[in-house]
């Protein structure tokens, strides 16, 4: 099953709400969260990357200008780019040879985006993280936003780990590598969790819809 559709979602809510009283009292307080679904492709790839680590407001900011100076999301513009069209596009240099590695991978024949969504998400998560720059952080971003998987897991995602800390009673934020056992009890689900996670480090720390944030 894939989370395409908000009735996809609502059904996956039931049924993690089944598994997990914690889940089950987070999604009464606060309703259903957002789909969080981006377009799959390159272009919602190279968005997962330009988002990374930096605020939401400073990111909307970064690829409007971005996709002024680009003018389109394909591997052979931002392959040929100049250093000076990134800088003036407004990204940093570990994000530009991600970018670069991105559209060579995908040019060459050594990322098939189009593929992934034949792949289950282990398979699919291993060709990612093969690209020079591509994280397990990045991956899993995208195959929960651009694929739909409904079991991915961004276990180094920072909101996550403060989120489940908080929702589960914990003495201190988890690490990334503790999230891994910490999330089984939410097996399949793990993204409609992860989902319900990001609206609780929401309500509880913005008052607003938190986005992906990278450890």
């Amino acid at each position: 099953m894939r989370i395409e559709t908000e009735a996809d979602l609502a059904g996956a809510l039931a049924a993690l709400a089944g598994l997990c009283p914690h889940m089950a009292k987070t999604h009464a307080e606060l309703g259903t969260p957002p789909l969080r679904r981006r377009a799959p492709g390159f272009e919602g790839l190279v968005q997962i990357v330009v988002f990374q680590q930096i605020s939401v407001d400073a990111a909307r900011a970064i690829w409007a200008r971005a996709e002024t100076v680009f003018g389109r999301w394909t591997p052979e513009i931002l392959g040929a780019a100049s250093d000076e069209t990134y800088r003036a596009a407004g990204l940093s240099r570990p994000k530009v040879r991600t970018l670069r590695a991105i559209s060579a991978a995908v040019t060459e024949g050594g990322l098939d985006l189009e593929a992934l969504d034949r792949h289950g998400a282990d398979a699919a998560h291993a060709m990612l993280t093969q690209v020079k720059g591509i994280g397990p952080w990045t991956a899993d971003v995208y195959l929960l936003s651009c694929l739909g998987h409904i079991d991915a897991w961004p276990a180094g995602d920072i909101a996550l780990q403060a989120a489940a800390g908080d929702l589960l009673g914990l003495p201190a934020r988890p690490t990334a590598k503790e999230m891994g056992p910490l999330a089984e009890r939410w097996r399949p689900y793990r993204a409609v969790a992860a989902r319900l996670l990001w609206a609780h480090y929401a309500a509880r720390r913005t008052g607003r819809v938190a986005e992906p944030t990278v450890a």
